[in-house]
């Protein structure tokens, strides 16, 4: 399935990029919002790529060299670190910020991360090579930490089943082999079969090993180091945690005087766009501008 960026027209509007302006996509991915915001900013204008993946950054490289820009800036890493990038490579404040929390058809298909129930594979489930895999993970963590995690962070009612059931049958190499014990563990009706029965613990899995809340909070509250005077920043979630922490940062930064809301509710795809790409039916935008 070719991959298709979500929210891509209400990101361009409530984002407005112009010629010459400075923008960072901090989850290159694929590269689909990327492209059309580079349209947007040449000629003279400047764009951060910045991603966790190398093979995406490898891509950014190619796909982003036909644009006129001034100056156009690659980094492997993560988006919470965005600041340092910055200041390494000597750019100013930023115009406008986008993040797509969502990871791509690309990474969950063809590159063998280990992120989907519906593939057997190695079970990695990490953005970077540096990071420990979630293989490692279930073997150092107790059981009680374990029941904590995919409660936590995935919303499992079941969790403290399910860690049970995984520490009993350790080791635990593919995504293939957790899916079937989580499936195995959970009722015949598990969500009158809305979502597939793995879904809650391979989210709760990744969101822990990728420290994906704690590097949401922390760039975050970071913004006002490094984003303009009516600078905008755009953030697409996935799941009520994520959503949650954007929110009540935004709603801060607002009581604070120190921004702007696009909306009090989030931004959601049409019918049309839920119907073209499944993918984007969870997903959430909200924009802010800074003062």
């Amino acid at each position: 399935m070719p991959h298709i960026p979500v929210l891509l027209k209400e990101v361009l509007e409530t984002l407005n990029p112009k010629p010459g302006e400075f923008f960072i996509d901090g989850t290159f991915g694929n590269g689909g919002h990327a492209a059309e915001i580079a349209k947007r900013i040449k000629p003279n204008g400047i764009f951060l790529a910045v991603d966790w993946d190398k093979n995406a950054i490898k891509m950014a490289a190619v796909k982003m060299k036909s644009y006129e820009l001034r100056k156009l800036v690659f980094a492997n890493g993560n988006y919470a670190n965005i600041p340092d990038v910055l200041k390494k490579n000597k750019l100013p404040k930023a115009d406008g910020l986008l993040l797509d929390l969502g990871f791509s058809s690309e990474q969950i298909e063809g590159r063998g991360l280990g992120f989907s129930f519906r593939r057997d594979e190695p079970l990695l489930m990490v953005y970077g090579e540096k990071q420990k895999p979630v293989h490692l993970w279930l073997e150092d963590l107790s059981e009680k930490e374990l029941a904590g995690i995919i409660g936590k962070f995935g919303g499992e009612r079941y969790a403290a089943r399910v860690a049970r059931a995984i520490k009993k049958n350790l080791p635990i190499k593919t995504t293939g082999r957790l899916a079937a014990i989580v499936e195995n563990v959970l009722p015949k009706n598990y969500e009158h079969g809305r979502i597939h029965p793995a879904t809650r613990t391979f989210l709760a899995l990744r969101v822990f090993a990728n420290s994906e809340l704690e590097n949401l909070e922390k760039i975050l509250l970071a913004l006002p180091e490094f984003i303009k005077s009516k600078g905008r920043v755009a953030i697409i979630s996935y799941n009520s945690l994520e959503d949650r922490i954007v929110k009540t940062i935004f709603n801060n930064f607002y009581r604070q005087k120190k921004a702007t809301l696009f909306a009090k509710k989030p931004i959601t795809p049409s019918d049309g766009e839920i119907k073209e790409n499944s993918r984007a039916r969870s997903a959430k935008l909200r924009v802010i501008e800074f003062q």
